[in-house]
């Protein structure tokens, strides 16, 4: 059976220049780059240029980019650091309802009443809750440029001079949305994620400009953000597959209009439907859609059963298929949903087929619900 990937948020294939890098930092960049002899300092060198195509992309410094053993510790890195930081200012930390599952747990480790402002349907926060929210007394306020789930991209411009006007440092989760959509420089501190633009799973990526404060906690150790140290094959495919993607971007991005073809196929076809996030403003490869009467799980195993790879569940616990606390916050339907990630080489073709099966297998799945009473 022909397979059809369209579950490509956070871990998409990997890109060719990834892996060409990947490899051949395995043969000049396997060596300890913290050694003095010519193989450590080869490895530094890879190392140290990689940072640099990091920094260049996402309009920092060098020495502003840290490399981090995975996105989840780059958040975690960034909520604790700085508000550890900031403890005698105030432990206060606040973030919007449907940021990743990782930085809530962050900002409660911190703040057990970290501050959640709400998002209206469409996923966007609430400006004048946020800046209500974001007070002098606030260690840390934390906002992702774009959610992964239903694709609706923030105003994060709005939100970081509301930051800055109470002298808060402001957290973008831009995770979802590098290498997809311009994210405008409107941050104190950036975690991007490499695997989600086709670079292999092992390496993180947190910016945090020279302006703000961290304290590091734990044992120490010489580089306290990926203590024992970092891949250097998994830094230099992340710079290489970034500068491969940002170089091949086109504008309309093609994936735009497969999105909208699914969006326009499930509302004409599939009954007792929500289709989340907003139609414009929003992440071209991106989408989320919940089908009432239907258990996701079993949708999802159906869609795999004919050929599609697709998530359910909130992206960031889709492992554990828990309803999505995303589509709660936005007062949407919670189960039987079906999210999709169009990777960059998605065929048109594979689309239409996924559009054209969809409402046999919701049909299929409610069914089955109908015949087991449940």
């Amino acid at each position: 059976m022909e397979r059809t990937y369209l579950d490509a948020g956070g871990r998409a294939p990997v890109h060719p220049a990834a892996r060409e890098a990947y490899l051949a930092a395995l043969d000049e960049g396997w060596a300890d780059p913290g050694r003095l002899h010519a193989e450590g300092r080869r490895a530094r060198l890879l190392l140290d240029a990689a940072r640099e195509s990091l920094a260049e992309a996402l309009g920092a410094r060098p020495q502003e980019v840290h490399l981090t053993p995975s996105h989840t510790a780059s958040l975690h890195l960034a909520v604790t650091g700085a508000a550890r930081a900031r403890r005698r200012t105030g432990r206060r930390v606040v973030t919007s309802a449907i940021e990743r599952g990782a930085l809530l747990a962050a900002a409660r480790a911190v703040d057990d009443e970290a501050t959640t402002v709400p998002v209206d349907r469409s996923g966007r926060v609430d400006l004048e809750a946020w800046r209500a929210a974001v007070t002098p007394d606030v260690a840390v306020a934390a906002l992702q440029h774009a959610n992964g789930e239903v694709g609706t991209v923030q105003p994060i411009a709005e939100a970081h001079e509301a930051a800055r006007r109470a002298g808060v440092p402001l957290l973008v989760d831009a995770g979802a949305s590098i290498g997809h959509a311009p994210v405008e420089p409107a941050w104190d501190l950036l975690a991007a994620d490499p695997p989600d633009w086709g670079a292999p799973a092992g390496v993180g990526v947190l910016a945090v400009r020279t302006r703000v404060r961290m304290s590091h906690g734990g044992p120490e150790d010489e580089d306290p953000w990926a203590p024992g140290g970092v891949s250097v094959p998994a830094a230099l495919a992340a710079a290489a597959a970034l500068r491969a993607v940002l170089a091949d971007a086109r504008e309309p991005d093609p994936r735009r209009a497969l999105v909208d073809q699914i969006r326009q196929r499930v509302l004409d076809q599939v009954p007792d439907v929500d289709v989340a996030g907003d139609p414009a403003h929003r992440l071209p490869h991106v989408l989320t859609f919940s089908c009432l009467y239907v258990d996701g799980e079993a949708l999802v195993t159906e869609l795999d059963r004919r050929g599609f790879a697709v998530g359910s569940g909130s992206a960031c616990t889709s492992s554990s298929l828990q309803p999505s606390h995303v589509l709660a916050a936005m007062g949407l339907l919670t189960q039987g949903n079906v999210r999709i990630a169009l990777p960059r080489e998605v065929d048109a073709g594979a689309v239409a087929r996924f559009c054209d099966e969809l409402p046999a297998a919701v049909a299929g799945v409610r069914a089955m619900v109908e015949a087991t009473g449940r």
